[in-house]
């Protein structure tokens, strides 16, 4: 049964991050139509919230009681990973490479660890320890390009600052969807976890708006749209969910270091963008960091 358990934990975090793989780079296509990124990320929950409703209200509605006793779990939630995290990559992809982004979002298992242990969700040891400090200065040599003058004068690229935002808002989310077990489905679960995000996500979407931030209804957007809902949105969010609740936050996110070479392979071939040496340095001490963080401690 374990071994059954674990093949399907595999099959569904393989295509979440897949999918969250081509969120990057429609996300980066998004940027070449000026479309807002907080605009587009409210649209993206507000249709998955609708076509999740008819499935989860009725259920939503029964557990009513249990949602409103653990708002604050479901509100951190909501925040962390609809408003902030899926928000601040959009913007960030405006401004900064696909592969800088995702070889930054690949650090997220790290931090989920480190979180983990500061909540005390999870023990910590040496080995994470140091693999927590080999991944920052892995994401600090790709937002510095490995320019001391970079880091000197303080001139960083605002998408890679942001970019580090997102990171640590996902790996927040993740290790407390760990935290306890819950009382509704997994589909009502993410209905909850959107609509708590939403509150927050709409008058940012109206504050976008009235500053002159606009999307037009073209093909373009609908396309971009059509994806992000489906794939990234809904499917990625449940099939993490289920491979979260079968094998843990921790051997989950192992899985995300397959999106940044899905991510960077897409981003050559459809951008033509290049990986430089401070990507190869940052990523050789990410992979230290990776690989430190999941080293485990023998008891004499």
């Amino acid at each position: 049964m374990k071994k059954s358990s674990n093949f399907f934990a595999y099959i569904y975090l393989f295509l979440t991050v897949t999918f969250w793989a081509g969120n990057f780079i429609v996300g980066k296509f998004a940027s070449f139509y000026e479309i807002p990124p907080f605009t587009l990320n409210f649209y993206r929950w507000f249709f998955a919230w609708l076509i999740l409703a008819p499935f989860t209200i009725p259920e939503i509605l029964k557990n009513k009681d249990y949602i409103f006793k653990n708002y604050k779990l479901f509100l951190i939630l909501g925040i962390t990973s609809i408003t902030i995290f899926n928000s601040i990559v959009y913007y960030s992809l405006n401004f900064t490479q696909v592969i800088s982004g995702v070889l930054m979002i690949s650090t997220i298992p790290v931090m989920i660890i480190f979180i983990s242990s500061i909540l005390k969700i999870e023990k910590t040891n040496i080995f994470q320890i140091l693999g927590v400090l080999f991944s920052f200065i892995g994401v600090l040599l790709i937002i510095t390009k490995a320019n001391l003058e970079i880091l000197v004068n303080l001139d960083f690229n605002k998408g890679d600052i942001t970019m580090v935002f997102a990171m640590f808002s996902w790996a927040v989310y993740s290790a407390l969807l760990k935290k306890q077990t819950y009382q509704i489905s997994q589909l009502g679960l993410l209905e909850v976890i959107i609509t708590f995000g939403l509150i927050f996500l709409i008058p940012i979407y109206f504050i976008e708006y009235q500053i002159g931030f606009r999307v037009n209804l073209e093909i373009p957007f609908l396309l971009i749209l059509g994806y992000v809902v489906l794939f990234p949105g809904l499917a990625s969010f449940i099939l993490w969910i289920k491979g979260i609740s079968l094998i843990g936050a921790n051997r989950s996110g192992i899985f995300l270091h397959l999106m940044p070479i899905l991510s960077a392979i897409m981003a050559m071939i459809i951008f033509n963008e290049r990986f430089m040496f401070y990507h190869i340095l940052g990523g050789l001490f990410i992979l230290s960091g990776i690989m430190l963080s999941n080293k485990k401690v023998v008891n004499a």
